[in-house]
């Protein structure tokens, strides 16, 4: 299952960090913005990909 969560964990960080990164973006924040989406997309994405991976395992 660990297998499975990391490919899932390859495709779901960089979806999470570019909703939130473009979200700032369109919102008209300045850098800080984006580098806290970024970050935020990180932390929410290793739960994520962990329940996934349980659900489908």
């Amino acid at each position: 299952m660990a297998r499975l969560a990391t490919l899932l964990f390859s495709l779901i960080l960089p979806t999470l960090m570019g909703v939130g990164i473009l979200g700032f973006l369109m919102a008209g924040f300045g850098t800080p913005g984006p580098i806290v989406a970024a970050a935020v997309g990180l932390i929410l994405s290793l739960p994520l990909s962990w329940a996934v991976a349980r659900t489908l395992y």
